[in-house]
């Protein structure tokens, strides 16, 4: 099965950057669509980042020019740089991958921003 592990997650003030990262096993990771998803408390999931495998990216418009989507293929590896970090950037992030209409998810880690 595909397993996608999630690090970089933590506590950070406002304004400060953070780097997810998302590692790949069990697929080929160079064909898939990767993306990022968060989910803050009482709110609905959103997409906020997303990159295929030709390295077209597409970002949530709250998040456009703060973060960036990132894939190293040799690595199995997708990153999230976020920048700029604001309190309503606080949310569990999850990672996905996304193969042939089949959809697999991390575990999600935590991001808190202070204000």
């Amino acid at each position: 099965q595909v397993q996608l592990v999630e690090s970089g997650g933590g506590l950070v003030q406002a304004g400060g950057s953070l780097r997810l990262s998302c590692a790949a096993s069990r697929i080929m990771f160079s064909i898939v669509t990767m993306g990022w998803y968060r989910q803050a408390p009482g709110k609905q999931r959103e997409l906020v980042a997303r990159i295929n495998s030709s390295g077209l990216t597409n970002y949530a418009d709250s998040v456009k020019g703060r973060f960036t989507i990132s894939r190293d293929n040799a690595k199995n590896t997708v990153y999230l740089q976020m920048n700029s970090l604001k309190p309503e950037d606080t949310a569990v992030y999850y990672c996905t991958l996304d193969r042939g209409g089949a959809v697999y998810w991390g575990q999600g880690t935590q991001v808190t921003v202070s204000s």
